[in-house]
Formats: C-alpha cells, structure tokens, sequence
C-alpha cells in the first residue's frame, strides 16, 4: 500500500506553508475573499487541481495502453462549492472537460480510455463529489 505524506505549518493570520513528499514546498492560505492572500494556493484549488492533474496523468496512461497517437491534451477542471444553511459547505460537483486530439484511432475508443482513466483515477475515486467529464475528442 501506498503511504503519501505532507506537512502544514501556520505562518500567521490565514496563511501556512506545506511541504510534500515528492519534494514541493509552498505557500497556501484561505481565499482572499475569506481573509487569505492572493496569489497563493489555497485548499479550494489544491481540491479541484488534484482531481484534474490525477485524471490527467491517467488519461496519458491510458492513450499509452490503448497505443494512441497522442497529438495534445489539456483539461480544464471546475469545482461546484454548494454552501448551507449553517455555513459549511462542500464540493457538489466536479466538471473535467478534456479536449484531446488523437490520430487514427476512433471516437470510441477515444472515450474508452476517457472512461478506464476516470476508474484508475485514485483521487476521482476517492471523492464523495459528482464527477462529470464532458470531452472534446479531435479525431485527425
């Protein structure tokens, strides 16, 4: 089993510093518009960053298993926060909208390694938010 550890250290107001296994450090704080600092990471994007870049590097995997001629990837990532009554709140629903271009396989097959990313994605499987995936697939 895989163990992934990090660090958080409170550097005053609404900011800390992390450090992560793989050797990143940064800055992060809460949202400006919660008194944080702009500029910076905050838990919101590191949320929705870690769905896309993890869905991300699965979509590479499997164009790579399904011997795809992978032409260009990008996938944008929006997080849905739904607030309640008492003022918490949690991400609903997270949208990745892949546009890929491949050559000479079809669309099908294209939304074959859409689907096996999406299920070998172990950040995507971890989350109780809605994933919806909405591709743009370029055939050439």
């Amino acid at each position: 089993m895989a163990i992934y550890r990090n660090k958080v250290a409170w550097r005053g107001g609404h900011l800390g510093y992390t450090w992560m296994q793989n050797g990143v450090e940064m800055e992060f704080s809460a949202p400006p518009d919660l008194y944080g600092k702009a500029g910076v990471l905050t838990p919101e994007d590191a949320f929705v960053a870690a769905s896309n870049t993890c869905y991300f590097m699965m979509v590479v995997w499997a164009c790579e298993r399904f011997k795809m001629d992978l032409v260009s990837l990008e996938i944008e990532a929006v997080g849905e926060v739904e607030e309640h009554l008492d003022r918490t709140s949690w991400f609903k629903r997270v949208t990745l909208c892949p546009k890929i271009v491949v050559k000479g396989k079809t669309r099908e097959t294209v939304q074959r390694a859409l689907a096996l990313a999406l299920k070998y994605s172990t950040i995507n499987q971890s989350l109780k938010s809605e994933l919806v995936i909405k591709p743009e697939i370029v055939i050439q």
